[in-house]
């Protein structure tokens, strides 16, 4: 074999090797993509995510928000869902707890777990929940009905960000899917029928 071909048949190697490569990694990428978006999603607060706290604000601010509360349910779970108040009052950094009502029309179990957001958007990086139903999933038997708990805050740091000044109404909301045979159906293309309690 000449010297030409055996320098061909080195850089065709090298060639397939590379893109190799770059397909294991693009599939490496893929893979983490949903637990790396989901972390910058709560770490920033970007698309509305709402922190997690181990504990409640020991600072309180100064100004007051009115907190409205959303429910929603996609299409193919079989409950009813909606919050037992409409809104809250409260001032940055003071702890509330609230109500939501869920209950299973069906004949048979049903597990669902609930998505959830805060609009606008950027105050999610400020809005704290130390306990919330949408931490796990819930289980409900034939027309059993439940009363879930959401604990929050909105962090005082909220009142040293410029761009929120003008803020001082929040919607808290959440939306329901069905669980099956272990896998969340958490973007079954099925529309939710909103629940709101206006």
């Amino acid at each position: 074999m000449s010297g030409t071909a055996k320098t061909a048949r080195r850089r065709n190697g090298a060639t397939v090797a590379v893109c190799l490569g770059i397909v294991a990694g693009m599939a490496g990428l893929s893979y983490a993509a949903v637990p790396l978006y989901q972390w910058f999603c709560q770490v920033t607060g970007f698309a509305g995510t709402t922190q997690r706290a181990d504990a409640v604000s020991d600072t309180i601010g100064t100004r007051q928000f009115t907190v409205r509360f959303d429910a929603n349910v996609n299409r193919e779970l079989p409950w009813s869902f909606k919050p037992v108040e409409r809104k809250v009052e409260l001032i940055t950094g003071e702890h509330r707890l609230a109500y939501y009502e869920a209950t299973n029309a069906s004949d048979r179990p049903v597990t669902g777990t609930a998505t959830f957001n805060v609009t606008p958007l950027w105050v999610g990086a400020y809005f704290s929940k130390v306990e919330c139903f949408c931490f796990t999933e819930q289980t409900l038997q034939p027309n059993e009905s439940i009363s879930m708990p959401v604990s929050f805050f909105i962090d005082p740091d909220i009142e040293k960000d410029p761009n929120l000044d003008s803020i001082d109404t929040i919607t808290l909301s959440y939306t329901f899917f069905p669980v099956k045979e272990k896998e969340t159906v958490a973007a079954s293309g099925g529309e939710a029928t909103n629940n709101t309690v206006n």
